[in-house]
Parts: C-alpha cells; sequence; structure tokens
C-alpha cells in the first residue's frame, strides 16, 4: 500500500486544520452558537472551502480518519485469527497507539456529539456506516459476502461493544480509558456474551 501524495497529505492537513478550529469553537461559545462563516474565518478559509471538506457543520465534528486505519489493521492480522479474536487486536492496536493529544481531541468531539441532540442524530447513521465497514472485512476474512445475515450481527455486535464502551468513557469523563474499556468489551463478545 502506497503512501497518499503531497496533494492528498496538503488536503488531509486541511481538513483536520479545520476540524481543530471548529472544535476550539464549539468549546469557547457552544455548538449552535458557532456558524460555519466563523469556523472557515477562524481556519482562514472561505465558507465554500469548508464546505468542499466538510457537507455539514456536523461533519466536521463527526469525520474522522479512523476507518481507514481500522480497515488496514484489520486486513494485516493473520487470516487464521478468527474475526473476533481479530477485531479485538485491531481495537486494541488502534486504541493503544493514540497519542495523549489524540486521546483528548476524540474525547472532545465523542463528548460533544452526546450533547448536541443534531449530531446525536447523525451518530445513527455513522454506526450504519461502521457495521459496513466491519461487515466487509470480517467477509472478507470469511469468504461470505458483506450483506450476509450472520456477518452482520457480529459486526453489528462489535459496534454495540464499542458503543458500550465509549459511552462508559465519556461517562467517566475519560477517567476510563478507551482502549481498556475496548479491549473489556471484545473480551466479552468473545467470551460469548456470557454473564
Amino acid at each position: 500500500m502506497s503512501s497518499p501524495g503531497l496533494r492528498e497529505r496538503k488536503k488531509q492537513k486541511t481538513r483536520w486544520t479545520i476540524q481543530e478550529h471548529a472544535l476550539r469553537l464549539f468549546a469557547q461559545q457552544g455548538y449552535d452558537a458557532t456558524t460555519v462563516d466563523q469556523i472557515a474565518a477562524a481556519a482562514e478559509i472561505s465558507p465554500s472551502t469548508f464546505f468542499r471538506y466538510f457537507k455539514t457543520k456536523e461533519d466536521v465534528v463527526l469525520e474522522d480518519e479512523y476507518d481507514p486505519i481500522l480497515a488496514e489493521l484489520f486486513a494485516a492480522e493473520p487470516d487464521d485469527r478468527p474475526p473476533l479474536a481479530a477485531l479485538r487486536d485491531t481495537f486494541r492496536q488502534a486504541f493503544g497507539s493514540m497519542g495523549a493529544a489524540e486521546k483528548h481531541k476524540a474525547f472532545e468531539r465523542t463528548k460533544l456529539t452526546y450533547s448536541v441532540p443534531a449530531l446525536r442524530a447523525r451518530t445513527l447513521e455513522n454506526f450504519t456506516a461502521t457495521v459496513d465497514l466491519i461487515a466487509a472485512g470480517v467477509a472478507a476474512r470469511v469468504g461470505r459476502e458483506p450483506d450476509d445475515f450472520e456477518v452482520r450481527v457480529l459486526a453489528g455486535a462489535v459496534v454495540g461493544g464499542l458503543v458500550t464502551a465509549i459511552r462508559a468513557w465519556i461517562e467517566s469523563d475519560g477517567a476510563e480509558d478507551i482502549a481498556e474499556l475496548a479491549d473489556r468489551a471484545m473480551a466479552h463478545l468473545e467470551a460469548g456474551l456470557t454473564l
């Protein structure tokens, strides 16, 4: 797999710079009180440039770079690993490699998502996309179709486990470690959800 070219790296840098300014403004003024024009001005871009990077104001909070990273890590897992074990390792690597600043940014974005009704509603779409992403990876691993019912049930259970871990992280105000919570959720799934 080749690394992105200079142009693509510049676009990604601009995208995450816009997001950082937006998150700062949301923290200072509140989500509803912050306009796209204010975000654009803070990022030193035009509003039309903002909309080339993000379709909506909600997207500036919800979009991140993690899905391609997770897909790549999962694909790199040994072929003989069962899907849940491979997913558990994937999440352990992904969350474990996040530095303090990156975890803080993810925490602030997630906390904002839980506190703003418009963002909570859009999060459901993201869950569906994440189920699709996981189902595609699992299907490739086990030689089934991504829309196979059992494959999608497994992917949905994984997303449900992650949502529970993320919620516990937010409710602890970041005191609990997201990597440990996610690993605990995946271990519970791997053990067969026994109580």
